[in-house]
């Protein structure tokens, strides 16, 4: 596979899109978290931040331009290509009520982080299999398109999974212990 083959125009505007959301998402964490915030909550707020930009941006303009009877002209709408980067519609809007929590310090957050991850890691079941087979009805002509963004939302997820768990879990046992004491 050549460079021209990996790098055509679609893929370059998508690696400038991502970079200036990564810029927007860590701006975002800088402004909005609190000072004081431990650098794997800044880590979350950029990837939670990343990610609901990326699925109202690109699977957004997707849903505008094949909604209110459009026929999407990938070469005409640029972004709506890049829709093959997003997962589920659903993920912008929890990411930013999880972004809501994050800023308040809310520990509920990591509930939230453990539901978005799943729906994440649901996509990952959805196409996993395809690849194991051979991709019959996957376009996988781009390793670029295939592999970049579909393997940071494998590992970050699972990754934010189990850091979830040991917050409720530790939460559940300090519980726990305190009722265990008091009893």
């Amino acid at each position: 596979m050549s460079a021209s083959d990996l790098f055509t125009a679609t893929s370059l505007f998508s690696l400038a899109g991502v970079a200036g959301i990564a810029l927007t998402a860590s701006t975002g964490a800088k402004t909005l978290l609190p000072k004081d915030a431990t650098s794997k909550d800044r880590f979350v707020f950029v990837w939670l931040a990343f990610d609901a930009l990326v699925h109202f941006l690109y699977e957004g303009s997707f849903l505008y331009y094949s909604t209110f009877g459009r026929q999407v002209i990938l070469s005409e709408a640029p972004l709506a290509e890049m829709w093959i980067l997003g997962t589920d519609g659903r993920a912008g809007p929890l990411c930013c009520y999880i972004l809501k929590q994050l800023v308040s310090n809310d520990p509920a957050r990591y509930y939230w982080i453990v539901v978005l991850s799943t729906s994440i890691q649901l996509g990952w079941m959805t196409f996993c299999p395809e690849w194991l087979t051979g991709s019959p009805n996957l376009n996988t002509s781009n390793a670029l398109h295939l592999w970049f963004m579909n393997v940071i939302s494998v590992f970050i997820p699972i990754w934010l999974m189990v850091d979830s768990y040991s917050h409720i879990a530790g939460a559940v046992r300090a519980q726990v212990s305190t009722k265990a004491k008091s009893a």
